[in-house]
């Protein structure tokens, strides 16, 4: 990989005051990963880690204390997303940067193929071209066609997850973070998304992931990065990291 990565995390610090219990909780204490066109990185570790606060602060959806996030363009200049103003922060967001949670958070009184679509045409599809494209993200994820004008707010929770996964992948931006998006699946619809996620990186898609399971990480990681309190603990192939690792 001689090209520079499309993700470079310089020394993240992350930490959360918790006044209702008075503690302070330092979640990420110099934490330094990349990411390259192409490939899947998984952070594993266990519970309380600090996984999921990585990918927040990534994402800004947390404010990190110190650090830099270096995202790589489609022009070739780098931006640190920690310093962006909010209104170029946003417009990142929408060309470059996915995110996907277990939760769906959609706009209220739109049907999933719209939700999806608008996904897409934040990523600059036209918007005839962005129906075509979430139709088929929703057939890819199994999610049927009687569906397709239903609320989320109406959908099962393993539902929304095919939904959210769908929007997340959509004209796939440059860098996509995914934060435990299988969690509420039934084996065959799980089967469905992990080979749409797999996909990805033969469009060059950088993909950072969160999973719990062990034999998922073996199954799309090219890089497994081992998190534990706040820190970098191990980085590695599948086979070379994840035997001693606690992941649940």
């Amino acid at each position: 990989m001689d090209e520079a990565p499309i993700l470079d995390v310089r020394d993240l610090h992350v930490s959360f005051e918790l006044h209702a219990i008075d503690r302070y909780v330092e979640a990420l204490r110099g934490v330094s990963l990349d990411v390259h066109a192409g490939e899947h990185v998984s952070i594993a570790g266990s519970s309380g880690a600090g996984k999921s606060s990585l990918l927040k602060a990534i994402y800004r959806t947390y404010l990190a204390d110190a650090g830099e996030v270096w995202l790589r363009r489609g022009d070739g200049s780098r931006i640190d997303l920690l310093t962006l103003a909010d209104r170029d922060l946003a417009d990142v967001r929408d060309a470059d940067v996915g995110y996907v949670s277990q939760f769906l958070r959609a706009e209220p009184r739109r049907g999933a193929l719209d939700v999806v679509a608008r996904s897409g045409q934040r990523r600059g599809l036209a918007p005839d071209a962005a129906r075509d494209a979430a139709a088929q993200a929703l057939r890819e994820v199994n999610l049927g066609e009687q569906l397709w004008a239903t609320y989320p707010s109406l959908l099962s929770g393993g539902e929304k997850q095919r939904v959210n996964l769908a929007a997340g992948t959509i004209a796939p931006p440059r860098l996509l973070l995914l934060d435990e998006p299988i969690s509420a699946l039934d084996p065959a619809n799980r089967e469905a998304v992990l080979q749409r996620i797999d996909r990805l990186t033969d469009h060059g898609v950088a993909v950072l992931a969160v999973f719990h399971d062990a034999a998922v990480m073996e199954r799309l990681a090219d890089r497994v990065v081992v998190v534990g309190d706040g820190q970098v603990r191990a980085a590695g192939s599948p086979a070379e990291v994840l035997a001693g690792v606690v992941t649940s």
